[in-house]
């Protein structure tokens, strides 16, 4: 994750500073991604993402594997960082490209903390969720709406 947060800076670097409204382009597409996402979560018969699900079990290597191709290969990685991030970066402050890589960092540090408190949690965060239906349906409302909200905000935001 740390690879794709340092080319995507570097990408947003170059970006705004070659082409006046690729701002916009970015943001408005991150808007568009967070959108679809919202509407991925609160469509009817959506599911959520903490719904108990039977799993198989897997050696640790295979999951390690799998865990690291999924990180490394997943788009809505690289989205997130050229979709999110640039408006939080003020070309009046300094380097873009030094402000995405300290954000981009930060965000790769506060990830793998929660993922590391998520995995240490799941079994109890599991259990408790499977025997109550209305926790799951009130996840799914309050993460699509959060998702709506910040696709709002994204698309109605303006270049400072």
């Amino acid at each position: 994750m740390a690879l794709i947060m340092l080319a995507a800076a570097a990408g947003v670097t170059a970006a705004l500073l070659a082409v006046p409204y690729a701002y916009d382009v970015l943001r408005l597409g991150g808007a568009a991604y967070l959108g679809w996402m919202a509407r991925q979560t609160l469509r009817p018969g959506g599911a959520s993402v903490f719904e108990p699900r039977a799993l198989p079990p897997e050696p640790p290597a295979r999951l390690f594997a799998v865990g690291a191709a999924t990180a490394l290969l997943n788009p809505k990685v690289a989205l997130f960082y050229v979709a999110v991030l640039p408006p939080f970066i003020d070309p009046a402050r300094g380097s873009v490209l030094a402000q995405g890589v300290i954000l981009g960092s930060v965000q790769v540090l506060i990830g793998a903390l929660f993922d590391i408190l998520l995995v240490l949690g799941a079994g109890g965060i599991s259990t408790f969720l499977a025997g109550r239906p209305l926790w799951l349906a009130a996840q799914r409302y309050v993460l699509g709406g959060a998702l709506g909200l910040i696709a709002v905000k994204l698309a109605t935001d303006s270049r400072r």
